[in-house]
């Protein structure tokens, strides 16, 4: 399947009906971008980025954190959502303002009223990250979309159907750009392929990618 913005540039990329109840939002998040960059560094303080191990014992490639009251974690007993970080045995760090409202705009933006996450999960790729395809289904709130805002250099994201061996399609998702999915593609199967080696002006060699859940 073709790739949706190969195409496109900076200067005329549009907003992009991915799939029934999904869409990217290019450069959505883009004047928010020096505000959410100073709000993460005590979020990163306060609970590094860590690898954690599937419970299969695989360990993950993309380094990754929380904020807000629920933060994601997975070990060999399994993926959940839970109030303390495993590293430290403290609350999670708080999801700043400015996190909670731009994922509000989003997902209005996209058509999801009242989104109202509780946690949000940060994951860093560097040269050589990839995400394997997946299914976002430890929420308890299955009506509630995903927000997800991409930062730094460019990454190929991979957005399928509900069984792992659909097709997918390729979305070059650049720094600024938002994706929203819900609704009939809530869990649809999707995932990042393996970083490039590039670097952007303000992140270097890494992509952050900050994604939002409502739990509940």
């Amino acid at each position: 399947m073709a790739d949706l913005f190969d195409q496109l540039n900076d200067d005329n990329r549009q907003r992009q009906l991915i799939a029934e109840g999904a869409v990217c939002l290019p450069g959505f998040a883009l004047e928010y971008v020096p505000t959410i960059l100073e709000a993460l560094g005590p979020i990163v303080e306060q609970a590094p980025f860590r690898h954690l191990v599937t419970p299969g014992g695989h360990t993950m490639s993309v380094a990754m954190t929380n904020c807000g009251s629920l933060g994601w974690v997975s070990d060999r007993r399994g993926y959940r959502y839970q109030e303390r970080d495993p590293l430290s045995d403290n609350a999670w760090p708080a999801m700043p303002e400015i996190f909670l409202t731009l994922a509000q705009k989003a997902a209005s933006e996209a058509g999801y009223q009242r989104f109202k996450p509780q946690a949000c999960l940060i994951n860093q790729y560097l040269p050589g990250s990839k995400m394997s395809l997946h299914q976002d289904k430890d929420e308890n709130n299955k009506a509630a979309p995903i927000v997800s805002i991409s930062l730094g250099v460019s990454a190929t994201f991979l957005f399928g159907g509900l069984r792992r061996d659909d097709p997918c399609q390729k979305l070059i998702l650049q720094h600024g750009d938002v994706v929203v999915w819900g609704g009939a593609s809530r869990f649809c199967f999707h995932g990042v392929q393996t970083l490039k080696d590039s670097e952007h002006s303000l992140l270097g060699r890494r992509r952050l990618n900050i994604t939002f859940r409502q739990i509940y």
